[in-house]
């Protein structure tokens, strides 16, 4: 494949929601399409198209172009394709971000210090993940006890499920490192179809919720089945990844 897309393990298990759209979707760059055109070969409704980087008027932002032309700029490479691929598995919610973003624009303008808003916005774009779980495993998280969220309740692990919604979270786990951690969301118990999910999420999404900074860190190659290396109980013994809480200190 081309653009490096080559490099991307579908047969990853965090890429399994993606893989059906995603591979096919990434071969076509073989054929010497740039990951706008591809991506635009999906048949999934969609309320953006991808364009190159290009297109992008110089002194526009990002954001402010999509609201306003409906027209994602798409670099060619691995970070623009899954945010493409997440537009297409989340269109409501990632409407929705780049509606605050673009209200935040228009409100404040572009600053060198982005605000608040603008920064809770694009680390849950940047590196969130969803997980639906049952209430001992999300308690578990929340206290980062991680003895018991991966020993005594790791059987509960089965029950649960982990949605990468962060498009930078993907592009890393193209090489996996034990440090690779998410901003995790907890989206209820049951894991419901992507459609719901995502209308869910839409909904949620709002300005104040966002900055409460609603989530929790997860090193996510922790998670039974997610990596070989994890069947040693050794594996969480690491405290500069599987981090204890500090004082003032959410996530």
């Amino acid at each position: 494949m081309a653009h490096g897309l080559e490099r991307i393990d579908w047969l990853a298990p965090w890429l399994a929601p993606y893989r059906t759209l995603g591979e096919p979707l990434a071969r076509l760059t073989d054929e010497g399409l740039s990951c706008a055109q591809a991506l635009n070969r999906s048949h999934a409704a969609s309320p953006v198209r991808f364009v190159r980087q290009m297109s992008l008027p110089t002194g526009t932002p990002y954001e402010q172009f999509i609201a306003q032309t409906a027209s994602v700029p798409t670099r060619d490479g691995a970070h623009d394709f899954f945010n493409g691929l997440v537009w297409l598995h989340f269109p409501r919610a990632k409407q929705r971000l780049n509606q605050l973003q673009a209200q935040a624009i228009g409100r404040d303008g572009v600053a060198a210090v982005r605000g608040a808003l603008r920064d809770a916005v694009t680390v849950f774009d940047e590196n969130a993940a969803l997980l639906c779980a049952p209430d001992e495993l999300w308690q578990a998280l929340a206290a980062r006890d991680w003895a018991r969220l991966f020993g005594k309740l790791r059987p509960l692990w089965d029950e649960a499920q982990l949605f990468l919604f962060g498009h930078a979270l993907m592009e890393k786990l193209i090489e996996p490192r034990k440090a690779i951690t998410a901003h995790v969301l907890r989206v209820g118990a049951v894991a419901p179809d992507l459609s719901a999910l995502d209308g869910w999420l839409s909904q949620h999404l709002e300005a104040e919720f966002l900055i409460s900074k609603p989530y929790h860190p997860l090193p996510v190659l922790g998670i039974p089945g997610w990596w070989p290396g994890n069947q040693e109980p050794d594996f969480y013994d690491d405290p500069q990844v599987f981090r204890a809480h500090r004082a003032g200190i959410k996530a």
